[in-house]
């Protein structure tokens, strides 16, 4: 059915394929269809014969005679010998089909017909079509006179072209004349390949501009770009969610499952920030009962919120949002903190009933509530009996706790939900959660519309696809469950063919509010897509591109033991060439097999220039350190790895945040956080910040002081240090005194860290030069 109404509702894509000059509409909406039709008449022929020939033979239509004699009646013989010949006109629309399919196959160097394909197989099917069609009318001299010898003759031709046709020649064309003249003679086709390609992934529209990469980055330069210095992410998402849940999870059945990057304006300050909902794990809870899963704990309760860069006192993250129930240091609110729809939960619960749902803990006590939002299917009699036979639960038509004004939940998961309604889509593997202005929670999560009927467009890999956009955005209420659908890709012919085949299901991005909107982000998956097939064909001249002159990869990252490849991270920053910040999607290229940074890709997520694509490349003739240069680099400073020695023999585990690569002005700046846990203890904390920048590398305390030891320092951040020391706050102390205080600071920490070893010597001495210094402030 859903063939059938794409046949029907397709709406052309306005770009024709080079080989035939169809509309790409034409491959992807309805040649399908049409291959659905020829392999059900060929079946439904097939089976025809088997079973007329079946028929016959009970009826006696066929006897045998000795010696080896079939004897078969007229009629008998003709009705077979019809079907037989229906099979070879219907062979007229299976070698067409072939022909059309020709666009997809490959024996070349690139995805698509090459030189072999285009000179041999073309004829070859064409030849095909006219002797399917001859052996079909050759049955005819056989009905009418007996005459065996005609039809014979041509099946055995038409076999012999279908083998050496589609077999034995093209190989010889491909080995003796195309391998040794390859560039040559496929070159045409490469340049096929490349635009297509670049079409079907929307590389067409990815802007291309110089990075000079200089090493002229002064403190006026940070002083500048202040704002994107306040957002570097120092919290990475896996030691984050480890902290969270040792410090916000509240009771064991709640569970932080994922943390998300998005930005708000702050008391009046663009920010970015960790997100994290706090769901109800159903696998936690003391007593696993009926009653507990699906009529009293029923959902999760408030999220927590902080900044990618505040670090307290003791390397714990700071928040703006936290506790239960939710309490807010900045004008972000949570008005609903209730999840009833969420990443995990439980197949079904009922809302409205006898029983008081679990809200939330308060010492010894729990707080319950009563659903009264929109949420759910208004019960019956009727409906509890079909619904105890969906979920084959008898529970449900049983109890008593269940009336005639409670409602169920279910489709509860919030991909499975829109998968549900959208099951012609690709959804994204990172869903997110925002607060509205209102302070309701709700996820967004992305949908693609992805075809493996793009001619000449190479496949990202074998059997998923060679076109995708990124042609969704939904919102799904945490509370009620409400989910809106949005196009987000107006110029894409297939969600455009959904929207006509479904009115009403989508709505235009327009109608998103304000809100909402500032809280789009380019996805991670789309991003991670375009940039893989972006690493060959950023090459635009064919000649490059058959020798992979300047093929890119994405650098490999180190997480504990394991070289994995980087993901794109957001950020934000100040483009090169604007005049403010914005919150950016970034991943950078090196070369093959090298290790030196070749370029980067940013996506812009804030208005009006949401998913516009950028790649910065930097000159060939000068080095850029690459990701990997710099992790190299940290292992072999001796002071670092003296200290990162010390701490991993200590009943300590270091682990590594992820290296970002910050782009400053016209200048690369690396910064890398590093998290220190205690091996029996799940509970990391941010203790060091590694900035490199060019030849020289730092690691201190905090990002400030690690950017002071390599620029120098006129002024001290606040966001960047502890909130504050003893009973006077940084922010009034004068420079002199804010740099002694810091430099206290550090000895205190290090004293901590040599206590925790019970290196008391250690101890004692850092005790005693921070005493020192405070005597000194004192004064």
């Amino acid at each position: 059915w859903e063939d059938y109404l794409l046949f029907l509702q397709g709406i052309p894509f306005g770009i024709q394929d080079p080989l035939y000059q169809k509309d790409i509409g034409f491959y992807v909406f309805r040649l399908p269809f049409i291959i659905v039709i020829y392999n059900w008449i060929s079946m439904m022929v097939f089976l025809t014969i088997l079973g007329v020939s079946l028929l016959y033979f009970l009826r006696g239509a066929f006897s045998y005679a000795p010696p080896r004699i079939w004897r078969i009646l007229p009629s008998a013989r003709n009705h077979v010998l019809v079907l037989f010949a229906a099979i070879f006109f219907i062979g007229v629309l299976g070698a067409w089909i072939e022909l059309q399919q020709l666009l997809f196959v490959k024996r070349g160097v690139v995805f698509g017909p090459g030189y072999t394909d285009v000179t041999t197989q073309v004829l070859v099917l064409r030849l095909m079509i006219i002797m399917n069609l001859l052996v079909g009318v050759s049955f005819i001299p056989y009905l009418l006179k007996g005459n065996w010898k005609i039809p014979a003759s041509a099946m055995v031709a038409l076999f012999a072209v279908s083998i050496i046709g589609k077999g034995v020649y093209p190989n010889i064309v491909q080995k003796f004349k195309v391998l040794p003249n390859e560039i040559v003679l496929e070159k045409p086709f490469i340049e096929d390949n490349i635009r297509y390609t670049r079409l079907a992934y929307h590389l067409n529209n990815i802007e291309e501009k110089d990075f000079p990469a200089d090493a002229n980055l002064t403190r006026d330069d940070l002083t500048k770009n202040d704002l994107t210095i306040k957002n570097i992410r120092l919290w990475d998402h896996e030691p984050l969610l480890r902290t969270y849940s040792q410090l916000q999870e509240i009771r064991t059945y709640y569970k932080f499952l994922s943390v998300s990057n998005d930005r708000y304006m702050i008391n009046g300050e663009y920010r970015q920030v960790m997100l994290s909902p706090r769901e109800l794990s159903y696998n936690s809870l003391p007593s696993r009962t009926w009653v507990n899963e699906h009529l009293i704990y029923t959902h999760g309760y408030g999220a927590v919120l902080g900044p990618v860069n505040r670090v307290s006192q003791e390397g714990l993250p700071e928040f703006f949002i936290k506790d239960i129930p939710p309490v807010s240091t900045t004008n972000i609110k949570l008005t609903q903190p209730a999840i009833y729809y969420g990443e995990e939960s439980n197949d079904y619960v009922f809302v409205r009933t006898k029983r008081p749902e679990f809200d939330y803990p308060v010492g010894e006590k729990n707080i319950h509530s009563r659903y009264e939002g929109e949420g759910g299917v208004l019960l019956s009699f009727f409906r509890k009996v079909l619904y105890s036979i969906r979920f084959r639960s008898l529970t449900i038509l049983l109890s008593d706790d269940i009336t005639d004004e409670s409602k169920i939940m279910y489709h509860r998961r919030i991909k499975e939900r829109i998968t549900k309604i959208v099951p012609f889509l690709r959804i994204d593997s990172n869903p997110y959660l925002v607060i509205s202005s209102e302070g309701r929670l709700l996820w967004i999560i992305d949908g693609y519309t992805v075809t493996d009927r793009f001619p000449y467009s190479e496949p990202i890999r074998r059997g998923v696809g060679n076109y995708v956009r990124n042609s969704m955005k939904a919102t799904i209420d945490a509370f009620d469950g409400t989910v809106n659908l949005y196009i987000s890709d107006q110029e894409d012919p297939i969600i455009q063919t959904y929207a006509r085949i479904f009115p009403g299901l989508f709505k235009p991005m327009d109608s998103m509010s304000a809100d909402l909107k500032a809280h789009m982000r380019y996805p991670q998956d789309m991003m991670h897509i375009q940039a893989m097939m972006y690493r060959a064909y950023h090459m635009e001249d064919p000649q490059v591109f058959y020798n992979k002159e300047d093929f890119w990869s994405i650098p490999g990252k180190m997480t504990g033991s394991n070289d994995r490849q980087m993901e794109p991270y957001y950020t934000i920053m100040r483009l090169p060439g604007e005049t403010k910040e914005e919150f950016i999607l970034l991943l950078p290229f090196t070369p093959a097999n090298k290790n030196n940074m070749s370029a980067w890709l940013a996506a812009r997520c804030d208005d009006p220039h949401y998913g516009k694509l950028i790649v910065y490349k930097f000159p060939k003739q000068s080095l850029v350190y690459g990701p990997q240069q710099i992790e190299a680099r940290i292992d072999q400073d001796t002071e670092i790895s003296k200290q990162l020695s010390l701490w991993n023999r200590a009943g300590s585990q270091v682990i590594r945040g992820s290296l970002l690569a910050i782009p400053i002005n016209t200048s690369i700046l690396y910064v890398q956080p590093l998290y220190l846990a205690a091996d029996r203890g799940q509970l990391p904390e941010l203790k060091r910040v590694i900035v490199a920048f060019g030849n020289t590398i730092a690691m201190e305390d905090t990002l400030e002081l690690s950017l002071k030891q390599l620029f120098g320092a006129e002024r001290v951040r606040e966001s960047a240090i502890p909130s504050s020391m003893g009973d006077m706050p940084l922010r009034e102390m004068k420079q002199g005194d804010r740099e002694t205080a810091l430099e206290a600071l550090r000895y205190y920490r290090r004293a901590q860290e040599l206590l925790r070893r019970n290196d008391w010597a250690g101890y004692g001495e850092e005790l005693r030069k921070m005493e020192e210094l405070l005597r000194s402030l004192e004064k």
